[in-house]
């Protein structure tokens, strides 16, 4: 089992390192070599699955060492991984979204001439992916959490002619960069504090670690899944990262890279136990960004935009989830999981809407494409039905679930946190109803020169695979509490619960929200302008510029960067290039000076010559006397 453990992340690696440095002898096979990488690895993890299920409940973590990485100091760090009941859910998420979307990315990128170069750049993301949630240290998964990072800067900005994308490559990769220094102080800080940066080293050291301390790592921990969850305040990337090819946003945007700050917390949640001001910043944090995604993307046109707008709502959702502590952390991978099919599966029908549109993003130019693309269509109505949580499909039983344990919290905040996420189900249904209709409904509002037909059988087959697990995941992991009792030894078993509201009356609140979401957008796209309309409401026009996240960002980030960056140039140009100048400025004054006593006259030298001597004898003279 350690072998086949160990072998799990290198393969996508090597299937990497073939693609990008076997150059273009590999043009001609490297999408299949790609695809059959990504196969085999989710037969890996699917047979790691099947053993831990064979072993007991309290036997079902394994360790395997690679090899002793490094030594400095008080740490010592193995290249190790960890497999467990946490790990193996995003092991099978990772390889099983990705074989479906390397498998569609064979049609969707059938005429780009990178192709070879894409599906590596694929390959190269699954293993780092899998790195970072197979880690059994902090250090090897920041390892993994850097190769992420740098695989979704090269695949946002794979299409880099554009300069659009180029641009959009760069942001991420700088956003992402603030996320990755709070996990690297996070690395520092538990080092020091615990002496080791191993999860069985430091996590059960952390109920009985000062509360300070325990605190600012839980809050550092927190900026980190904040920037790879693209939660505020770190979320500013998360749109303009559709430049990239649809596969790369179905992959890394909805399915893998965006729950890896989720991950983060469910992983480290004893320390977060520890920490209640942390915790209750993961909680605000949540809150906040479900309405913060849902308010954006009720006014987005471009269809991967409010899908991108969507997602950060989601993972709001599933980071609340994860602050709710014991009572929340398997309701949080529940959701994540479901949402890894839903939502892969609604950006994949907005590719293959694309693919029969002349790659028209603009929901506007739509309307009417249910009867030339039923496929798409019908996956694509399955992802929407399930992310709005109309039961029983996949949505309905994990989102509820996480309302009532936010109820479940009682008092004050319990109401609070409950009340937010159901104006986020009813803005959610508002929002997603109109990309809908906007797309598949109405009359037809596209461009003359637009053909749209149903995307080939390798793009539509991944997108029936995941509508299948759009309508069952949520039962299939909700019913009878599975997952919950499956995840139990890997993050502790969640306290019995107290109902302030019972489920029927939370169910009932839910569905009336998401009816008058489903029923106001109806409304408002029975007539669709062509063209963006000029009197909109603030608060419409505050959300077609992402509620001013990068304006603020400039505010607050860029402008007082770019003066003080001004400043200092201005301080070495004047002060410091002025100082050292000085040096050579007094040397040739100096030399101005004495090459006036440079004459070339023999008498002006002779009675330079005699005045010298005549110093020095009364020198004398007086020392004598």
């Amino acid at each position: 089992m350690g072998t086949l453990l160990a072998a799990l992340p290198l393969i996508p690696l090597a299937g990497a390192a073939v693609l990008l440095l076997g150059g273009r002898r590999t043009d001609a096979w490297g999408h299949l070599l790609g695809t059959l990488v990504a196969a085999v690895s989710f037969v890996v993890a699917a047979v790691l699955f099947a053993q831990l299920l064979g072993r007991d409940a309290g036997a079902r973590s394994v360790s395997t060492v690679l090899y002793h990485w490094f030594s400095g100091g008080s740490l010592s760090v193995d290249l190790a991984f960890r497999l467990d009941q946490l790990s193996v859910c995003f092991a099978l998420l990772i390889t099983g979204v990705g074989t479906l979307i390397h498998i569609y990315s064979i049609g969707y990128m059938s005429d780009d001439p990178g192709r070879r170069r894409f599906f590596g750049y694929l390959n190269l993301f699954l293993g780092a992916m899998l790195v970072l949630v197979l880690a059994d240290d902090l250090v090897v998964l920041y390892l993994g959490w850097e190769g992420v990072g740098l695989a979704s800067y090269l695949l946002i900005g794979f299409w880099q002619h554009k300069p659009s994308a180029a641009t959009a490559a760069r942001k991420a990769f700088i956003v992402n960069r603030v996320g990755d220094m709070g996990l690297a102080l996070a690395v520092a800080v538990t080092l020091a504090t615990f002496g080791t940066t191993s999860f069985g080293g430091f996590l059960p050291q952390a109920a009985e670690a000062e509360s300070s301390t325990v605190t600012w790592i839980g809050l550092l921990l927190l900026l980190a899944a904040c920037a790879k969850s693209a939660q505020v305040p770190l979320q500013s990337w998360l749109g303009d990262a559709m430049e990239g090819p649809t596969p790369v946003s179905a992959l890394i945007h909805a399915a893998t890279m965006v729950t890896a700050g989720v991950y983060l917390i469910v992983r480290t949640g004893p320390l977060f136990e520890a920490a209640p001001v942390a915790q209750g910043f993961v909680l605000a944090v949540g809150a906040v960004t479900l309405l913060f995604g849902a308010v954006i993307g009720c006014a987005k046109d471009d269809i991967k935009k409010a899908l991108a707008a969507s997602t950060m709502s989601q993972i709001g959702y599933m980071v609340l989830a994860a602050g709710l502590g014991p009572a929340g952390y398997a309701l949080a991978i529940a959701h994540l999981l479901a949402h890894g099919c839903f939502k892969a599966g609604l950006f994949l029908g907005a590719g293959s809407v694309m693919h029969g549109m002349n790659d028209e993003t603009d929901m506007r130019r739509y309307g009417g494409l249910r009867s030339v693309m039923p496929i798409t269509a019908i996956t694509f109505g399955l992802g929407y039905l399930a992310i709005i949580g109309v039961p029983p499909l996949s949505g309905f039983y994990t989102k509820d679930g996480i309302i009532e344990a936010a109820f479940g919290r009682g008092g004050f905040w319990g109401i609070v946190l409950g009340g937010t996420m159901i104006l986020g189900a009813g803005i959610t249904g508002f929002y997603m109803t109109r990309v809908m209709v906007l797309t598949f409904f109405g009359t037809p509002r596209w461009r003359e020169d637009a053909h749209p037909h149903e995307s080939p059988r390798v793009m539509t087959a991944p997108m029936i695979v995941l509508a299948v697990g759009s309508v069952s995941a949520g039962a299939a992991l909700m019913l009878g509490g599975r997952i919950a009792d499956f995840l139990a030894p890997a993050v502790g078993p969640a306290p019995e619960a107290h109902h302030l509201l019972p489920a029927w009356a939370v169910t009932a609140l839910v569905l009336a929200a998401v009816a008058i979401g489903v029923a106001f957008a109806v409304r408002v796209t029975r007539t669709v302008p062509v063209e963006a309309p000029t009197d909109i409401s603030p608060l419409t026009r505050a959300a077609r510029r992402d509620l001013y996240g990068d304006d603020l960002n400039e505010a607050v980030f860029m402008k007082p960067g770019q003066a003080a960056t001004a400043a200092l140039v201005t301080l070495e140009d004047k002060a410091l290039d002025g100082a050292v100048g000085l040096v050579p400025e007094g040397v040739r004054g100096a030399s101005g000076v004495l090459r006036h006593w440079q004459t070339g006259y023999a008498r002006s030298y002779a009675l330079t010559m005699l005045a010298g001597a005549a110093v020095l004898v009364g020198a004398v003279a007086v020392w004598v006397s």
